[in-house]
């Protein structure tokens, strides 16, 4: 989906000279495509300088060089998380994987809304499934985080069940693991953020996580389009467990925020900057219920700012993919030079001393870049 952004960065000539309007009118599921192919034959260039001091985190216990990372969906199959970090990403996700390899939904089912730097999917957990992304990833190092996002097969007759084998198949291999339970591409998921259901299911992928040989840490990833009653009830369920943390959001049902543009009415999930307010409002809010545990946001980041504005709702990290296919990859190194630049105008040494600085401002919906 970002190829077209990437090839002003590519080293193949035949590829650089093709102008990023010309890619941008791909297909953009091929276009995504292409851009994995281009990552892993290794034309997209290393990180130059080292980041700042300002960056380093730590979440979870993980060491990060930097707090921003490439979101679940890109790299859905383990195909390029090494290049990925050491083009600077602080953490790579990959995934989301089901037990078994699935085709996914129908295409076209990818698709820009270009009037609002926009992306609407409905991809369906596509993917080779656990065997072929735990063959890349054993033995791999990645010099980042590497965290494996697990889903379930659309036709399993027990998703809480395919989210233990993610667990089992990868607790020993990847330094976080996401439950990814707010995708609203795979009918019937999204009801396990439900008070039962949730309490089954992170009873059982934590259970399953105390019998691996490392503790790695779990993180949850909750939809945007949540009432406050029901922040109230993950949270609730949430602390009564020792889940590591949260994500939010996934992609949002809604489309007041891009109503009457060009594929606007397509059905699936909409990310990109029409959904940095509400993902941003939701972080802020549950930031407020759940205290001091990890969040890491994601949904709508565009710009130094809008980064800035998440760490101050309430994140500890955060992730980027849709963005990338408008503002391109030089767009990290911009948000990362943005966010040492915030630190220290704020008199500041490192970024974690901004996190839920704004939170309140941010949960009632005044929050403002």
């Amino acid at each position: 989906m970002i190829f077209s952004a990437l090839a002003p960065l590519l080293r193949v000539p035949a590829v650089s000279g093709l102008t990023k309007q010309t890619l941008l009118k791909m297909d953009a599921e091929t276009a995504h495509l292409a851009t994995i192919t281009a990552l892993r034959l290794g034309l997209a260039p290393d990180q130059v300088h080292p980041d700042s001091a300002e960056l380093r985190t730590t979440l979870c216990g993980l060491d990060l060089q930097n707090p921003v990372g490439m979101a679940a969906g890109f790299d859905k199959n383990a195909e390029v998380p090494r290049p990925l970090a050491q083009m600077g990403f602080g953490m790579v996700e990959i995934g989301t994987v089901t037990p078994r390899p699935q085709t996914g939904n129908p295409k076209p089912r990818l698709f820009r809304v270009s009037g609002a730097d926009g992306v609407i999917n409905r991809m369906g957990f596509n993917n080779e499934g656990h065997e072929a992304a735990f063959a890349r990833l054993k033995g791999l190092r990645v010099p980042a985080a590497l965290g494996v996002n697990i889903g379930a097969n659309k036709d399993s007759d027990d998703f809480v069940a395919d989210y233990v084998l993610g667990v089992q198949k990868f607790a020993d291999i990847a330094d976080y693991l996401t439950a990814n339970i707010s995708s609203p591409n795979t009918p019937g998921l999204r009801n396990l953020e439900a008070d039962e259901a949730l309490q089954r299911l992170l009873g059982e992928i934590l259970s399953a996580r105390a019998k691996a040989r490392t503790r790695v840490p779990v993180f949850l990833k909750i939809a945007p389009d949540l009432d406050e009653a029901a922040l109230d009830s993950i949270a609730r369920v949430v602390l009564a467990t020792d889940l590591d943390g949260l994500i939010i959001s996934n992609t949002t049902i809604t489309r007041d925020a891009v109503a009457g543009l060009e594929n606007a009415e397509e059905t699936g999930g909409l990310s990109g900057k029409p959904l940095f307010d509400l993902s941003t409002r939701k972080l802020a809010q549950m930031r407020q219920r759940v205290g001091d545990l990890p969040i890491v946001g994601v949904g709508g980041i565009h710009s130094p700012q809008s980064a800035l504005a998440k760490f101050e709702a309430g994140a500890n990290a955060v992730q980027l993919y849709s963005a990338l296919v408008f503002g391109g990859l030089e767009l990290l190194d911009t948000i990362k030079r943005g966010l040492v630049a915030a630190v220290r105008a704020q008199g500041k040494t490192n970024i974690a001393q901004l996190v839920g600085s704004r939170s309140a401002d941010w949960a009632q919906g005044k929050g403002r870049l």
